[in-house]
């Protein structure tokens, strides 16, 4: 069976194959972010379950959820059908889906190791472990070849000594997801000791300071990968008024192609991805420079469609469908 949930939580989404059972994790009350991959399975005979992180139990050798059988619809305001929840192992799934949004906590991790201990009987996509030993915005510092300048650190004077190097810089969480948190801070800003004081209190882990790009002004393209091949790609333009250039945050997208350094990029990662479990994966490239990493619950899939890209659901459904029948 296969379900989803509305994105940006952290929830869970399940489905389930014609040959067999899939699952998804995701977020509470079904949106329309991830509809493409439920219609498509939808489409192909699968059947589709939801259920949430929270909602998992592990009793002896079983992990246990309460699961819902899950239709879904390409219809605004009335896009999903939840059934009454029962109590399933989930070894009883071909696939689950891991569609879980940071934060990237303690709560997040324990999920993958649960779900690890049925991974790979159960195809678990991406694979827990992956997931967890690839946070987006560290696991990218495994490539420093491909990335503008950066710093994990909350020590003032480390921070300071990087800021007298680049200039203007962007400081944003270590952990954070979809823009939050994220500051442009310029050589001598009054506000960096008010910024610097308000991360010290919010954030326990170090944060990401980074070389500003001024040609962000132009688009933050998102690029995906299945099975650390090239997807599709999506151009996103931030509002005058914003450094941020995500969709969620007002970002518009445009139709875009491939440079030969987004190319390089693509595939320098891929062997990485591939041995790692990642067969969804969304990076971001901002001037040709690799920022993130996504390999959590990568969006733009629907927005690529729609102006006219290649169909990257029915790709990620032909990946998986591979790894089951093979």
């Amino acid at each position: 069976m296969a379900r989803q949930v509305p994105r940006r939580n952290q929830h869970g989404v399940k489905t389930e194959l014609k040959f067999g059972m899939f699952g998804m994790r995701h977020q509470p009350g079904l949106r329309c972010f991830d509809d493409a991959l439920l219609l498509e399975a939808q489409k192909r005979g699968h059947g589709l379950s939801y259920y949430t992180p929270d909602k998992l139990s592990l009793r002896g050798e079983e992990l246990i959820a309460p699961v819902q059988l899950l239709t879904v619809r390409d219809e605004a305001g009335d896009h999903f059908t939840l059934g009454e929840p029962r109590r399933q192992p989930l070894t009883a799934f071909d696939v689950i889906l891991l569609r879980q949004d940071p934060p990237f906590d303690l709560a997040y991790i324990t999920s993958t190791h649960l779900l690890e201990r049925i991974h790979p009987k159960t195809l678990v996509v991406n694979n827990p472990a992956g997931v967890r030993n690839a946070p987006e915005k560290v696991f990218v510092l495994d490539f420093p070849q491909l990335m503008p300048p950066t710093l994990i650190s909350r020590d003032l004077d480390e921070i300071n000594s990087f800021r007298d190097e680049h200039g203007a810089v962007v400081m944003k969480p270590l952990h954070g997801h979809g823009g939050a948190a994220v500051f442009r801070i310029m050589p001598q800003d009054m506000n960096f000791g008010s910024l610097f004081d308000m991360f010290s209190v919010t954030f326990r882990e170090p944060w990401v300071i980074q070389r500003f790009l001024p040609e962000v002004k132009h688009g933050d393209k998102r690029i995906l990968l299945v099975e650390g091949e090239f997807a599709g790609a999506v151009n996103r333009v931030p509002a005058a008024d914003d450094l941020r250039s995500n969709m969620v945050r007002g970002g518009a997208a445009q139709a875009t192609d491939l440079t030969p350094r987004e190319r390089e990029i693509c595939a320098a990662l891929g062997p990485a991805l591939r041995e790692r479990g990642l067969l969804f994966v969304g990076i971001d490239v901002i001037d040709g420079n690799l920022t993130e990493i996504n390999v959590t619950s990568p969006t733009g899939i629907r927005a690529i469609a729609r102006l006219g890209g290649p169909d990257v659901a029915a790709k990620i459904w032909d990946a998986i469908e591979a790894k089951r029948q093979g």
